[in-house]
């Protein structure tokens, strides 16, 4: 396949690579990385296996042309740039894969493509762009596709073996957006937690939201499930989470808090993609992890006192950083 990457970050290079890798025709869309990119590839350090992949580097989208399908690995804070971004590679047959965080990217995505040709991806994968060029993969890399707004077809089961003949683990999901609910009960905790940090515990018991908050505070998954403070608010996020869900007719075991927690325990120190935004002084993905949640939450009639003050905390932290 001729495969676009829109979001050339740790995830869309890793993935990307992974698919050149296994022989397609693989075009990364690049800004601040294209010389590195172009002059010596991408280089994936992995325990699974390190190697250097060397996509065709592009600095415009109209140097792509069109694809057989874009995978979009953007942040979701870059959005607006779909439209910009998303033509010169959309043809007919052009399918596209979101691999975003969140809720509310296919939707944004349906307002320029047709939705019959819109899919969602979850990935469940642990990474770090250590530098231009240069991903550490540092475990897993379980992806889930499924259909927006439809049943799973033979074409998304092509493209779950597509991400299998390329050593990715990849299975359908025939709802995507329960999976996308599944994936919010570990990205809200360890994400917004991590963020909101010494300052944002106070906060979360009492409601108010604290001023500026120090870098230096923010919080790494261990040590999020190290102080039993911590670990009560992360399995109360995920509860809320769950319950949320549920009343949006999305049925997820409560069990799945426990597994959750005891798998990222066991995976040691690890720097989720939003506290590592807000180290670097990036915009964080509130709308899409953390605000349009809540908002499905609350319209369901679902109760999450910890969320609405967590968002109140996150939301105050990105306006003061911004």
């Amino acid at each position: 396949m001729k495969i676009g990457v829109i979001g050339c970050g740790a995830l869309g290079s890793f993935y990307g690579a992974k698919l050149w890798k296994a022989g397609h025709e693989v075009h990364f869309l690049l800004r601040s990385d294209y010389d590195v990119v172009r002059e010596q590839g991408v280089q994936i350090e992995s325990e699974d296996g390190s190697f250097l992949a060397k996509p065709v580097a592009a600095r415009t989208p109209q140097e792509i042309g069109i694809c057989d399908l874009v995978l979009i690995g953007l942040k979701t804070t870059a959005n607006a740039e779909f439209a910009r971004l998303l033509p010169p590679l959309v043809g007919p047959d052009t399918l596209v894969l979101t691999l975003q965080n969140g809720l509310g990217n296919e939707e944004v995505l349906a307002k320029l493509v047709p939705s019959e040709r819109i899919l969602g991806g979850l990935c469940f994968v642990f990474l770090n762009r250590i530098k231009p060029g240069h991903i550490k993969h540092l475990g897993s890399g379980y992806v889930v596709v499924g259909e927006f707004q439809r049943k799973a077809m033979p074409r998304t089961q092509g493209i779950a073996d597509m991400f299998q003949s390329a050593g990715v683990k990849c299975s359908v999901s025939e709802d995507l957006g329960k999976a996308h609910w599944e994936k919010l009960v570990w990205n809200i905790p360890f994400n917004g937690l991590g963020v909101a940090g010494i300052a944002g515990l106070d906060a979360m018991k009492t409601g108010t939201v604290p001023a500026i908050l120090p870098r230096r505070e923010c919080v790494p998954t261990d040590e999020l499930l190290h102080d039993v403070k911590w670990t009560a608010l992360v399995r109360g996020l995920m509860l809320e989470v769950i319950h949320a869900a549920a009343k949006l007719g999305h049925m997820i075991p409560e069990e799945l808090a426990d597994k959750m927690i005891h798998r990222t325990r066991a995976m040691g120190t690890y720097r989720a993609s939003t506290l590592v935004d807000f180290e670097r002084g990036q915009p964080l993905e509130l709308e899409s992890l953390f605000l349009e949640p809540l908002r499905q939450a609350q319209r369901a009639g679902a109760k999450t006192p910890l969320l609405e003050n967590l968002c109140a905390v996150l939301v105050e932290l990105d306006r003061s950083t911004s």
